[in-house]
């Protein structure tokens, strides 16, 4: 399975590493692929690391003026022209989607998965990964954005939410059959 990570490129404590490099673990002990943003620092590090000595594959996708970032020895690496190729990209190359901590982008990231899917563009299964809570009030705005009619299908159609990472690579394995 190629899981697409979207998260944070940034240096984060151990409250949030902690829990990203478990589920690294998972990718990569699974025999599966990480699909992410092709940083080699922050959290987007953290991540590749423990996918690789795991032992599965990773896949990048960088964008132009970051390149100088992008992380040397993957297996792969595609450097985009812009943002917005880049997420094209990501999400061609992912069979799922995982949203973990992170900043703007990592939210520009998941809501374009999620109108995607809103208006049946793609059927990835798609985790919101809420470490340490960080995402409470994300999910919160989800769960009244349903309550009031805003969305046309469940919230539990478009993604499913995850406290701990065993349970969002159970909930992908499930969704795609062990791919």
């Amino acid at each position: 399975m190629n899981i697409c990570v979207f998260l944070s490129a940034a240096d984060l404590d151990d409250r949030y590493t902690r829990p990203a490099r478990d589920f690294a673990k998972l990718i990569g002990k699974g025999g599966h692929s990480l699909v992410w943003g092709g940083s080699d620092v922050g959290l987007m590090k953290v991540v590749a690391d423990g996918v690789q000595e795991a032992g599965g594959r990773l896949v990048g996708v960088s964008v132009d003026f970051l390149s100088a970032k992008a992380r040397p020895g993957a297996d792969e690496m595609v450097i985009a022209r812009d943002l917005a190729e880049r997420k094209k990209l990501l999400l061609e190359k992912a069979d799922a989607v995982v949203i973990m901590v992170g900043g703007t982008g990592t939210l520009d990231e998941a809501t374009e998965i999620l109108e995607l899917k809103k208006h049946g563009r793609t059927d990835k299964p798609v985790v919101l990964l809420n470490t340490a809570g960080f995402y409470d009030g994300l999910e919160e705005q989800f769960r009244r954005m349903e309550a009031e009619g805003f969305l046309p299908r469940p919230l539990s159609d478009l993604v499913f939410f995850a406290e701990e990472p065993a349970s969002a690579m159970t909930y992908l394995e499930e969704s795609l059959g062990g791919r």
